[in-house]
């Protein structure tokens, strides 16, 4: 694998370990250290970055990580609801009762582990890991390189925004679980139409309490 491609998944990487925060500046040194490559390699990383609206350049100051506002919001949902509104349309009509029970299984095991009365050190990267690989797994299934490439810098932008809430991020948990769990039993009983609607529905429903958890974090 090519170094440059090796450093982009390195960026991917802080981003979904919420090692990086929105709107922080870092210079290219810096990114030679966050992600253990050389500088060849950051410096060809940069314009891929740029292109995608993850950072930008800001003279005098150095690479600024994307800021979190509400049109980065606004613009990050509306192509989730685009791609995934395919995705699930296809995923309804491909997948197997057995991947579907899988899927069941997993979320529910993250939603008793989230319901406990003990706090769980690894609950909210494992529900992300459930979470993330459900949606990552409908788009990819539709056969789609490119979609599948829009999608996964998309999903970056996502998170930089959610973890830009993420003092009420834990809490989410339950509301996000028990609304995939609609979905899939929609899947389960061959009920196609009822899934695409409660797929959209979580969507927004994600893109609401990400506005409430900002409000409530300022």
């Amino acid at each position: 694998m090519a170094q440059r491609t090796l450093a982009y998944h390195g960026f991917r990487q802080q981003i979904i370990d919420a090692r990086i925060r929105p709107g922080q500046f870092v210079s290219q040194r810096e990114l030679m250290e966050l992600l253990k490559m050389p500088l060849a390699a950051v410096r060809e990383l940069v314009p891929r970055l740029e292109a995608a609206g993850l950072i930008k350049t800001v003279p005098k100051r150095g690479l600024q990580i994307a800021p979190v506002d509400l049109k980065l919001i606004r613009n990050a949902w509306q192509v989730r609801a685009m791609v995934e509104r395919e995705a699930v349309q296809h995923f309804a009509a491909t997948a197997s009762a057995a991947t579907v029970t899988r899927l069941i299984e997993q979320h529910e095991a993250i939603l008793q582990r989230a319901l406990q009365p003990e706090p769980d050190a690894t609950l909210e990267k494992d529900a992300q890991a459930v979470d993330w690989g459900l949606h990552d797994t409908m788009v990819d299934a539709i056969g789609n390189e490119i979609l599948s490439e829009i999608y996964r810098v998309n999903s970056l932008h996502v998170r930089l925004i959610r973890y830009d809430a993420d003092s009420l991020r834990p809490m989410q948990v339950v509301p996000a679980m028990r609304e995939h769990l609609d979905f899939l039993h929609a899947l389960a009983a061959s009920d196609r139409a009822g899934a695409l609607a409660r797929m959209m529905a979580h969507i927004e429903q994600s893109k609401h309490r990400v506005l409430s958890g900002m409000l409530q974090a300022q």
